[in-house]
């Protein structure tokens, strides 16, 4: 049996594993890469990058719509199928891409996902892997359901690459996967349906704002089942059918799609980490503040597999950066996590950072909320935008931003400002003198603070 020997070798391929393999075959490590699906990772291949792509679609069709009339003489139709050609053309070089770089560093590929022989040995391909470095930056994937008939769950890469959109479409799972599959869906046609287990879609979201997000899907068309839980999945001859409880009391429903859009776990099954002494808990592989494994010290996880996780890219490739530098210098960098933003790409968008008004109350003598629903702001009305609103959060004895909440057009590029005071201290006199693009919707800021 064939033997190779690394001086790191990275389990997975997506931007954590990639920064890690990079940086360490830039400081002459030998390296080694595996990863059992193509290539580039989740966000790359069937996740951030190629749904913004189809979001983009759905913004100019929203915008035609909420403009007929008003300047524009017939409002866009979405055509799925040219849609998801245009989105290939992303996608479909992702792979080829990302190993032509890996290889011009140097570094050894491999197409398969490894398990644990011992504590630092991999078996890969039937070869045996030693090394003197071991990083799982493997990811995540969907949640199982653990109902029968769960092999008939469609998920996320399902919808990413539907060649045709079907009539009616059940998603499982009201989080900002299942909500923003349900905007794209329900505004290139489908009879759409959300179920999940809560009173309420988008659970760590602001509520005042998606209950005015909720209100606005069920406009579109959007119909949501709360506290329900799935029992059962059929696939009869054209349809699947659904069986769920609410309040002891069973219930049915036919569609021609059933997504699993429930959350999503560490994708940990098959390492055999076991084996490898390398203890995991449900947030993934247990790790100090370098990344590094509590077991077994020559393994490090990072990305959303570790348990310091988030799952948002960025904090991804700032975990690949940590555990290379530790590997490279010794244990030396920790991870240091700063106040980052998160999106939920529905039209439109809602955008949140820093503390809730909830949490901000825990942690503070007095806090100012600032909440309105400002769909009567020019930036609004100028483009007849149904839906704008802001919750901002201050100390009320520093006069600091310690939370933003935004749900309307461009929120997701609002709330980056937002980001970057309260990393920075501002307080409301700090925004309200800065002068910023009139009129941009960042200049709303200031009347927000």
């Amino acid at each position: 049996m064939e033997e190779i020997e690394f001086d790191v070798f990275v389990i997975g391929s997506g931007i954590a594993g990639q920064t890690v393999a990079n940086t360490c075959a830039d400081a002459g490590l030998k390296v080694g890469i595996t990863d059992n699906r193509e290539f580039g990772g989740t966000c790359a291949n069937r996740g951030c990058d190629p749904k913004k792509i189809l979001l983009g679609a759905m913004e100019a069709n929203e915008i035609s719509k909420n403009l007929k009339g008003r300047g524009i003489a017939k409002s866009t139709k979405i055509d799925w199928k040219k849609l998801q050609k245009y989105k290939s053309n992303f996608t479909v070089n992702v792979p080829v891409a990302t190993e032509r770089v890996l290889k011009e560093k140097g570094i050894h590929l491999f197409h398969q996902a490894p398990k644990f022989i011992d504590e630092q040995t991999l078996m890969v391909e039937g070869k045996k892997v030693f090394a003197l470095k071991i990083i799982i930056a493997t990811g995540q994937i969907p949640r199982s359901m653990g109902i029968t008939g769960e092999e008939y769950f469609m998920n996320s890469d399902d919808f990413l690459n539907l060649k045709k959109l079907p009539e009616k479409i059940v998603f499982v799972g009201g989080g900002y996967i299942g909500m923003e599959f349900a905007h794209m869906a329900a505004r290139a046609g489908a009879d759409v349906t959300i179920i999940d287990t809560g009173k309420r879609p988008l659970h760590p979201f602001d509520p005042d704002l998606v209950k005015e997000l909720r209100k606005y899907s069920e406009s579109i068309g959007i119909k949501f089942i709360f506290e329900a839980k799935p029992t059962a999945l059929k696939k009869k001859q054209k349809k699947f059918k659904l069986t769920y409880e609410v309040k002891g009391e069973e219930k049915k429903i036919k569609a021609n799609a059933v997504f699993n859009t429930a959350g999503r776990v560490p994708a940990l099954a098959g390492l055999d980490l076991e084996k490898g002494n390398v203890a995991f808990n449900d947030k993934g592989i247990v790790t100090n503040d370098y990344l590094q494994s509590k077991t077994n010290p020559i393994v490090y996880a990072c990305g959303d597999v570790s348990d310091k996780n988030l799952p948002l890219t960025p904090l991804s490739g700032r975990q690949g950066y940590v555990v290379a530098e530790n590997i490279i210098n010794g244990n030396k960098k920790e991870l240091e996590v700063p106040v980052i933003p998160s999106v939920v790409f529905t039209l439109p968008n809602l955008a949140t950072v820093g503390y809730s008004e909830e949490e901000a109350n825990a942690r503070y003598k007095n806090i100012r909320v600032n909440y309105e629903i400002a769909t009567g702001w020019f930036n609004a009305k100028r483009i007849n935008a149904p839906l704008y609103a802001y919750k901002v959060i201050l100390n009320e004895r520093t006069n600091e931003i310690v939370g933003a909440h935004l749900l309307g057009p461009n929120a997701g590029e609002t709330i980056n400002i937002f980001a970057m005071a309260i990393n920075n201290g501002m307080t409301e006199n700090d925004m309200k003198s800065t002068i910023f693009s009139y009129p941009s919707w960042v200049n709303d800021i200031k009347s927000m603070v």
